[in-house]
């Protein structure tokens, strides 16, 4: 982080603002420091570039293992495709240039999105839960307008009505409350500003209530996060060939693979055979092991920005399940 962006952070505990103290500084960025409240005396360390305001360990701790192994795997500039960029402005439908706003993004991963959030010259603050802040640290850390926290959803470390658009992908179903964590984006909004979420959507079908995660999981949650990722990469690698077989089969094929936990993206994307692979081992991974995986259901996902007052709302199935986008009253 730097010195000027310490006016973006508040304790997430009183919300009093915080005095910077320095321990390590390179450059213009901060290594290391700590970050103390100016009225309950509560502090939190910068490490590695990074306030910190969440314990070591957390449920959270799969992801963090999972975007340090796949750091780029999901980036444009190693895909060659533009899949993360045309995803995240078809699902928040917001322009490309935003150097007036500022933006907070909950769940950033390794910073797939990120990247793109801050192309807009908005001013931008990526959140996570895990320790995937340092990848998208090793990848984002040197821009100007982005500041990386490690924070959690329910307690986030902002003033209310901080931000003019608030976004969050690929999160809410992986925290153990999925409305309180929804609720909890609103806060740091400001009024009339934009929100836009998307959460996987819960099979109605006797097909997807069969899914085979769902019974592999109760195990494989509870397995150490380095032996199953690496059980997930050389059972993708020991199938990979019957996969490529499998797939050819018209109709059934790619859904079968699914079924063998082998996610299949073949014919939705034309890319190398090694980045589909990697694809596959990192999705398998993402599938089996976070502890927490809520899907839900559409109506659920209305009645959550009804009851918020929201405006403009607009609900539909898209790229992660069910994506939403409203604006705060």
């Amino acid at each position: 982080m730097r010195s000027n962006q310490v006016s973006l952070l508040a304790c997430p505990i009183c919300k009093a603002n915080l005095d910077l103290q320095v321990s390590d500084r390179r450059d213009e960025r901060i290594r290391e420091g700590t970050l103390r409240c100016a009225r309950c005396a509560a502090h939190f360390p910068i490490l590695n570039y990074v306030p910190r305001f969440v314990p070591e360990k957390t449920y959270a701790d799969s992801f963090g293992l999972q975007w340090t192994k796949h750091a780029r795997t999901q980036y444009d500039s190693y895909t060659g495709l533009p899949i993360s960029e045309e995803r995240f402005f078809k699902e928040t439908k917001w322009p490309r240039k935003m150097s007036d706003q500022a933006i907070l993004e909950v769940g950033c991963g390794s910073g797939r999105f990120t990247v793109h959030a801050a192309a807009t010259d908005a001013t931008v603050v990526s959140l996570d839960y895990s320790a995937a802040v340092d990848a998208n640290y090793m990848i984002n850390g040197e821009r100007d307008n982005l500041l990386i926290v490690q924070a959690d959803v329910y307690s986030m470390p902002f003033k209310g009505g901080s931000f003019d658009r608030v976004f969050s992908f690929g999160m809410l179903q992986h925290t153990p409350d999925v409305k309180k964590a929804f609720h909890s984006l609103l806060g740091p909004l400001k009024p009339k500003g934009k929100i836009a979420i998307d959460v996987y959507a819960k099979g109605k079908s006797l097909r997807g209530k069969l899914a085979t995660k769902h019974f592999v999981r109760p195990v494989t949650k509870r397995l150490p996060n380095s032996p199953l990722y690496s059980l997930c990469s050389r059972y993708v690698r020991l199938m990979w060939p019957m996969a490529k077989v499998i797939h050819r089969i018209p109709r059934i094929g790619p859904g079968i693979n699914w079924r063998l936990l082998i996610p299949d993206y073949m014919s939705s994307y034309h890319l190398p055979e090694r980045i589909l692979r990697e694809w596959a081992m990192l999705d398998c991974f993402d599938m089996l092991s976070p502890a927490f995986d809520n899907p839900q259901t559409i109506e659920t996902v209305a009645s959550w920005f009804s009851e918020a007052n929201c405006k403009d709302v607009e609900i539909e199935y898209g790229y992660n399940g069910i994506e939403a986008r409203a604006t705060k009253p």
